[in-house]
């Protein structure tokens, strides 16, 4: 039986991507419809979105292992005239998951095909972790359809990533099904610095958990050669950082070569944050992504 509600003549946007609203949930403290788009490399993926239609619009891209409801808290946080947009990247979430196809320039064709799909001709990016590597892609071979990019805990390369390498080789390469619950409530517990709300703890593990082993290895396996160093230094999209100075994941070190590849780049530390600064920090996070969102819409 198809998780799809039954339509006798499925919607399309305007691409001429087939469109399924799924179900209504909470999100964002309002109820929003989740909504499956058929891309045309083949995957499905579900979003949602909240705030004005018609305003400046924020498409989110999540990290590794976790989906759309990354943003929740932050979105909550954000003004409603913003068009906020977050979806779940193949393999994650609900999205379908491909028996192959999760090397980054997967995702990156994958995001490009999304904001075709409905119907932006730009945007500006929003990417935690995995997504500010995707972003970052975007960036390169897109650029005419970002307003701008906001980079959560990210760096220009993830080769020689002592802790990522760490991750991978000690756990991540060897998981088989079904995975293990401890490793992914240590996995998604372990990257914060400061507690998170427990209820939405509870969210990001259970979306985690939803990964079958094969994505877990696949996705991680192809970031380990991701290296934009070099090719940074062409982008001249309008890009904000920010960074938890607590960041088990990405360093001080790696924030200097970033911001070495991206001069033109507005920086923002935030004291005591780790990794995922959207969790930690989600009120301050909304106000400084509002703030850079509208001042490109000027």
């Amino acid at each position: 039986m198809s998780e799809y509600l039954p339509s006798p003549a499925r919607p399309v946007t305007a691409a001429g991507c087939a469109l399924d609203v799924l179900h209504y949930r909470p999100y964002a403290r309002i109820m929003v419809k989740v909504v499956a788009v058929e891309l045309p490399t083949g995957v499905t993926v579900t979003y949602v979105e909240s705030g004005d239609p018609a305003g400046v619009p924020v498409v989110c891209l999540h990290g590794y292992a976790d989906s759309l409801r990354s943003f929740e808290t932050m979105a909550r946080a954000m003004p409603r005239s913003l068009r906020v947009i977050a979806y779940s990247q193949r393999g994650h979430g609900d999205a379908t998951r491909p028996e192959t196809g999760y090397r980054l320039a997967d995702f990156a064709t994958d995001a490009l095909a999304f904001i075709d799909a409905i119907g932006l001709r730009k945007a500006v990016l929003v990417g935690h972790s995995m997504g500010s590597l995707v972003a970052q892609s975007l960036a390169l071979d897109a650029p005419d359809r970002l307003s701008g990019m906001v980079l959560i805990g990210s760096a220009a390369a993830v080769t020689g990533n002592a802790p990522v390498q760490d991750l991978w080789q000690g756990t991540v390469r060897h998981l088989t099904d079904p995975v293990d619950p401890a490793f992914v409530r240590d996995f998604q517990t372990g990257t914060s610095a400061t507690r998170i709300d427990p209820a939405f703890q509870e969210v990001v593990v259970a979306e985690s958990m939803k990964l079958p082993a094969r994505v877990w290895r696949e996705t991680l396996g192809g970031l380990l050669d991701f290296d934009h160093t070099d090719a940074l230094r062409r982008v001249k999209t309008p890009t904000l950082i920010l960074w938890g100075d607590q960041d088990v994941l990405f360093s001080a070190a790696d924030q200097e070569r970033l911001r070495a590849a991206l001069p033109h780049a507005v920086f923002t530390a935030y004291q005591g944050a780790g990794h995922n600064t959207q969790w930690e920090q989600p009120e301050r996070v909304a106000k400084d992504v509002t703030r850079f969102a509208l001042r490109l819409a000027r």
